[in-house]
C-alpha cells in the first residue's frame, strides 16, 4: 500500500476509490520513527507515505482558533497539541506547511488553505506567521515580506 502526495491511497498500485475503505484504513495508521504501518490486532504491515500520511483540505476559523478538516474527515484546532510547521524545500524553495492531526501523524496542508493561512497571517517579532490556540506558528521570516 501507498499514500502519495496528495493524500490519494493505493493498494497494488491501483487508487482505493471507496472512501469508506480509506476512512478505514487511516483508523489505524501508526508511525514508528521513519515507517508508517497499518496495525491491527493481529497484523502489523508497513506501507509507503509520499510525503504526509494526511491532506488538510480547509479549515474553519473558530473563537478558539483554526479548526482543521483532513481528507478522511478528522478535525484538529492548530494548538499546542496539534501545531502547524513549515518546511522548505532546499532545491525549489517551494514552502510545505502542516499541521499535526494526531500523535505523530502530519497533514500537509492544501495550497487553498495554505493561501488563506497567508490572508491570515501578521507579523510576530521576526517572523510572520498565524496565531491559533493560543500559540503563534510562523510561516516565514518576516524580513522575506520585503
Amino acid at each position: 500500500m501507498r499514500i502519495a502526495r496528495d493524500g490519494t491511497w493505493f493498494y497494488m498500485g491501483t487508487p482505493i476509490g471507496r472512501h469508506a475503505m480509506v476512512k478505514l484504513f487511516s483508523g489505524i495508521i501508526r508511525r514508528d520513527g521513519d515507517d508508517y504501518f497499518l496495525v491491527t490486532p493481529v497484523e502489523k504491515v508497513r506501507i509507503t507515505v509520499d510525503d504526509a500520511p494526511f491532506v488538510a483540505i480547509d479549515f474553519d476559523v473558530t473563537p478558539d482558533g483554526l479548526l482543521f478538516t483532513n481528507n478522511v474527515g478528522d478535525q484538529a484546532l492548530a494548538g499546542a497539541d496539534h501545531p502547524i510547521r513549515m518546511e522548505t524545500d532546499p532545491e525549489t524553495g517551494e514552502p510545505s506547511p502542516y499541521v499535526l492531526i494526531r500523535r505523530n501523524l502530519w497533514a500537509l496542508i492544501d495550497r487553498k488553505s495554505f493561501y488563506r493561512l497567508v490572508d491570515l497571517a501578521h507579523v510576530q517579532g521576526d517572523h510572520f506567521g498565524v496565531t491559533s490556540g493560543g500559540a503563534f506558528f510562523p510561516l516565514m521570516a518576516a524580513d522575506a515580506l520585503d
